[in-house]
């Protein structure tokens, strides 16, 4: 499982998946989350704005990314 590292305490759910290049834009990123399509932790998340701290795993298609510590 890849991980990446995030600058500051937390990090908004749809720009975790720009950085971690899972997607290539927010307008992407909201319809994946809004269709359902990515999980934080094993559960799926619907919140674009949803807040990640380091350790959660995101997935999406099958690939799974973890949340790195600066």
């Amino acid at each position: 499982m890849d991980e990446i590292e995030i600058q500051d305490g937390s990090i908004r759910l749809g720009q975790f998946l720009k950085l971690a290049s899972l997607i290539d834009t927010g307008a992407d990123a909201k319809m994946v989350i809004s269709d359902g399509l990515v999980s934080v932790n094993g559960e799926v998340e619907t919140r674009r704005g949803a807040q990640l701290t380091a350790g959660d795993v995101v997935e999406i298609g099958g690939i799974s990314v973890r949340v790195g510590a600066p």
